[in-house]
Parts: structure tokens; C-alpha cells; sequence
């Protein structure tokens, strides 16, 4: 396998993880998109925003290459987890025009470096902050797809919607009522376990 390939495999599953992302806002009320549905607070438009900010940083001034525009939510004094919800002044096309803007920028440094480029990630410990792009590109596949994994979870919260894409064959195929049996069989074997 060449670099080229592995370079090419490795942002065909980053575009399949945003597209995975973005699918689960297809659809949902504002509210929806912003409604916190963990105890701690994980909602949908946090996860475009907080995912964009990752890549923003990670291909950006890692590679000496920053994103040309301020992240206020990452500012010396800004609000604890501010990344990870938009607030009042954020729209939900606002979000996801960062979003696209913070993707574009990514696609552009890793279009533009070899897998071997060095990069520094000044918020990793000293021993660990020399990475090459290579490296880059399996963290932020790993990472963006532990987030989707979230929002499979709240998009499942808010309408029941599940899977990897709409209609896809992610799933096991079963109608609702199917659904309702199995997790009521799972529920039993969970009760069951502690007897």
C-alpha cells in the first residue's frame, strides 16, 4: 500500500465520520439540536461545533497552518466546555458554517502535506507533542468517530433515529415493534444477571 492509498483511506474515513455527524442533526428542531440529553450535557450541535474546533486545531496549528479566524470558546477565560454547546448568539447555520469553513481548512492541510509531514500539538505532554500527519489523521478518525458514537446515542434520544446514515443497512432490520421486544428481552437478561 503506498502513502497515497493510506493517506486517501484515512480522509475517506474522516468525510464518512463528518457525514455520519451531520446526518444526525437531518431533520431535528432547533431545540432538538441543542437539548442536552446526558447528565452531562452532550447535544448535537455541541458535537458539530466541538468536532469542528478539534479538526480546526489538530490540522491547523499543529501543522503551522491556523485557522485564519478566532475560536472565542477556547479564549483565556472563556466558559468551562464552551466547545461543546452553542450558545445564545450561535445559530445552528452558524455551527455548521464553522463547521464546513473548519473541515475546508483541514481538507487543505491534509491535501497539501505528506503523511510524514512533522507537526508539534502544543496542549499534548512535551514527550508526546512530535507527531507527523500520519499520526494526526488516526487520532482525529478515532476521536471524531467516539463522537459520532455520542450523537448515534442523543439522535436516538430525541426521535429513535438510528444508524450510520438514513436507510442504511447499519441496523438490524426490525420494525419498532421488534424494537420494543428486544429491548424488553435485554432488559430481562440485565434483571436476570442479578439474581
Amino acid at each position: 500500500m503506498t502513502a497515497s492509498t493510506q493517506k486517501a483511506d484515512l480522509h475517506s474515513a474522516l468525510r464518512a465520520a463528518r457525514e455520519a455527524l451531520l446526518w444526525k442533526l437531518d431533520g431535528v428542531s432547533e431545540r432538538d439540536a441543542r437539548r442536552p440529553l446526558t447528565p452531562t450535557g452532550t447535544n448535537l450541535l455541541g458535537l458539530v461545533k466541538h468536532v469542528a474546533s478539534v479538526e480546526a486545531g489538530y490540522f491547523g496549528a499543529t501543522f503551522g497552518r491556523p485557522l485564519p479566524e478566532p475560536m472565542p470558546w477556547y479564549a483565556e477565560g472563556a466558559e468551562a466546555n464552551a466547545d461543546m454547546f452553542a450558545d445564545a448568539t450561535e445559530s445552528p447555520e452558524q455551527v455548521l458554517a464553522f463547521a464546513r469553513r473548519a473541515w475546508a481548512h483541514a481538507d487543505d492541510t491534509i491535501g497539501a502535506l505528506p503523511l510524514d509531514a512533522p507537526g508539534e500539538i502544543a496542549w499534548w505532554p512535551p514527550e508526546r507533542s512530535a507527531v507527523t500527519l500520519h499520526r494526526v489523521l488516526v487520532h482525529v478518525v478515532a476521536e471524531i468517530n467516539r463522537h459520532v458514537g455520542h450523537a448515534d446515542i442523543v439522535r436516538e434520544l430525541v426521535d429513535g433515529s438510528a444508524g450510520l446514515r438514513a436507510g442504511g443497512p447499519s441496523m438490524a432490520p426490525g420494525d419498532e415493534r421488534w424494537w420494543v421486544d428486544y429491548g424488553a428481552r435485554l432488559e430481562v437478561l440485565a434483571r436476570d444477571a442479578e439474581a
